[in-house]
């Protein structure tokens, strides 16, 4: 098995470089899992104390669950990812079942800050994206698809998601084997990281 972990800030493109790379693959043959589905079971609070979770702290994930399905999958076994909430801010209870494939993408803004998680990957692949463009990407997304106001968005990035990105994701950089700067222009990195994925599964 094959895992490539797919790292970059909030807003960067992360989804879109994903769907690049599995572009013209075996859709049998290529696994995702999101970080997403990994932040911590938080039904011990309420909504209120919820929405003050500094989701753009490592500690918001559960990593441990993660990498233990990681080593599930490699061991040739399904898992069932938690489907998490953005609305609620809260696991929801279902689960996603999930089978091993040959390569396996595992994406995240925060999944190349912790190590065991990074030594399983067996490429480390970093997404840049200008912190403007960021901004402009997250707030259509969390007003569209998450259900947040412009004043909620906005307090966010600027109290906890731009120093937790300073802090944790942009120094993640340094472990990364591939950068691959997010505009429509580039295209070489993607091919590379298919070629090595293609030669894999010959």
């Amino acid at each position: 098995m094959l895992i490539i972990g797919i790292g970059g800030g909030t807003g960067s493109g992360k989804t879109t470089v994903v769907n690049e790379i599995i572009k013209q693959l075996p859709e049998n043959e290529v696994g995702i899992i999101s970080q997403d589905s990994y932040y911590n079971d938080t039904s011990h609070l309420n909504y209120e104390q919820r929405t003050k979770i500094n989701f753009d702290h490592p500690r918001s994930i559960d990593f441990d669950l993660l990498c233990e399905h990681l080593k599930e999958l490699k061991k040739g076994n399904p898992i069932n990812q938690p489907v998490y909430s953005f609305v609620k801010h809260n696991r929801t209870g279902d689960t996603i079942h999930t089978l091993p494939r040959k390569v396996m993408i595992v994406e995240g803004i925060l999944i190349l800050t912790n190590t065991e998680l990074r030594k399983m990957f067996d490429i480390n692949i970093f997404v840049h994206a200008d912190s403007d463009e960021r901004l402009i990407r997250r707030i259509k997304r969390d007003i569209t698809q998450r259900g947040r106001d412009i004043d909620e968005v906005l307090a966010r990035y600027q109290n906890t998601l731009k120093p937790m990105h300073e802090q944790f994701i942009e120094p993640t950089k340094e472990f990364a084997d591939i950068i691959i700067p997010n505009n429509r222009y580039n295209t070489v990195a993607v091919d590379i990281v298919r070629t090595i994925i293609s030669e894999r599964l010959a």
